[in-house]
């Protein structure tokens, strides 16, 4: 009587579905790590931005410009009427009040230069700044009170001053002087009402008689600023136009009206922008009365950004870290099913928070040299450190010699991605398709119901 030698029955967490099972949980939890790796690169990112904030406030913060303004005194009129309880008689008393009547002026136009200054420190921060002249100049029209239904006689034209808003009064760096017809006047800093983040600058008592009498008057002046982040200006000009040269190479554009496209230019020597603006391109008429309009929801400018600075491209790292955690895993799965080698979950779990290390690196370098740098120095380090490592796990040479290859070039491919702006995601997608087509082809002869 023959008897057959049954095989001994492997159990479930011997097989690969077991084994896969693991992998996935393992590369879950490691999440863990990498999300506090992403809070430390958004802490010191926060940081950083405190920190952009506290120096340009000493330095010169946002520019806003809005004027010239013509500000004249008007006065109005108001009854009361009143009955003497005693006598009966009706008793009228007409009250006399000064307003202020705000024109805009006829033509405006604005050369600015921007020229970038030397980054301010502070520990392992830096604050990029700029210094920028603006030179205004342009005319007013006799202003046009009978819109309102006021008399010539109560215009009050020998109290007319010219008034500017503006930010930040201790960006200013130059005296402002106004050369307003055949005169010249200076402006002054006045009282702004409380919890008011724009300032304003007003001329002592200008002449404006030739306006009166129905003639054309120009002005011009200019202002020097020191600042940080962007400039806007108000286009209160019936006609306005503005042009602005700067040697900043990431303008964005801000605001409620964009630069003429024909004359835009921007390469990495700076930018060259021009606006133009018709008082049909604006919801608000070329005067004011008792109160000045708030305009800076209709103000145009530019933005001097940055694109992508260093937490940037971190945090664009960091969000690739489940593709590499998990594709590295794959690989080494891949690696077991092929040779039949042995690999513990201690090991993976070694691998994986060699992984994560590579962030941590890499925000550490950064804030001491060049992302670039950084990049390549960490990347290097994790991919030598876990090729070593698969040398003692695998026992041959062959197999780490891939590993390591299939690191470097996932750690270049990001690289690219992250250096890319306007193609990141077609590039990321594209290369994702291919690496899952590879993975299908080569795990495409594993028996996976052979364990």
């Amino acid at each position: 009587m023959e008897s057959t030698q049954k095989e001994p029955e492997q159990s479930f967490f011997q097989s690969n579905t077991a084994k896969m099972i693991l992998v996935a949980v393992l590369t879950l939890f490691l999440l863990i790590p990498l999300q506090l790796v992403r809070n430390l690169i958004e802490e010191r990112s926060q940081r950083q931005k405190e920190v952009i904030v506290e120096t340009s406030a000493k330095w010169g913060e946002s520019i806003y410009f809005y004027g010239p303004i013509l500000k004249i005194p008007y006065k109005t009129y108001s009854e009361k009427v009143s009955v003497n309880e005693k006598t009966k008689e009706v008793i009228k008393e007409r009250k006399t009040a000064i307003e202020y009547a705000y024109f805009f002026p006829e033509e405006l136009t604005n050369n600015t230069i921007v020229k970038t200054a030397e980054p301010l420190k502070r520990s392992i921060y830096m604050s990029n700044v700029f210094k920028a002249k603006m030179d205004f100049k342009g005319s007013y029209t006799k202003p046009n009170f009978a819109i309102n239904d006021i008399a010539d006689e109560d215009v009050i034209w020998d109290k007319v001053t010219v008034l500017i808003r503006t930010t930040d009064m201790k960006s200013i760096k130059s005296q402002v002087n106004m050369k307003f017809g055949q005169n010249n006047y200076r402006f002054e800093p006045i009282q702004s009402a409380e919890n008011d983040s724009v300032t304003s600058l007003e001329t002592r008592i200008v002449d404006v008689q030739a306006l009166r009498s129905g003639q054309k008057l120009d002005f011009s002046f200019g202002i020097s600023y020191n600042g940080a982040q962007q400039i806007k200006i108000a286009p209160i000009g019936k006609t306005t136009t503005a042009k602005m040269v700067s040697d900043w190479h990431s303008p964005s554009f801000i605001g409620n009206y964009l630069p003429d496209e024909k004359n835009k230019k921007i390469s990495h020597d700076g930018f060259v922008a021009e606006w133009q603006v018709l008082h049909l391109n604006r919801p608000f008429p070329q005067q004011a009365f008792k109160v000045l309009p708030d305009l800076t929801k209709y103000s145009f400018g530019v933005n001097f950004i940055t694109p992508v600075d260093q937490y940037q491209q971190n945090e664009r790292a960091s969000k690739y870290g489940f593709l590499v955690i998990g594709l590295t895993f794959l690989i080494f799965f891949l690696i077991q099913s092929v040779s039949k080698i042995s690999i513990h979950i201690f090991q993976y779990c070694m691998i994986g928070l060699a992984l994560i290390m590579f962030y941590t690196l890499l925000i550490s370098i950064t804030e001491h040299s060049s992302f670039s740098l950084a990049y390549m120095i960490a990347g290097g380090s994790v991919v030598v450190l876990i090729a070593l490592y698969s040398v003692a796990i695998l026992k041959n040479k062959k197999f780490p010699a891939f590993i390591g290859l299939s690191l470097a070039v996932l750690y270049t491919f990001i690289y690219v991605i992250i250096q890319l702006e306007d193609y990141a995601l077609l590039v990321g997608s594209i290369g994702l398709f291919l690496i899952l087509a590879a993975v299908m082809y080569f795990s495409r002869k594993i028996d996976w119901g052979n364990n």
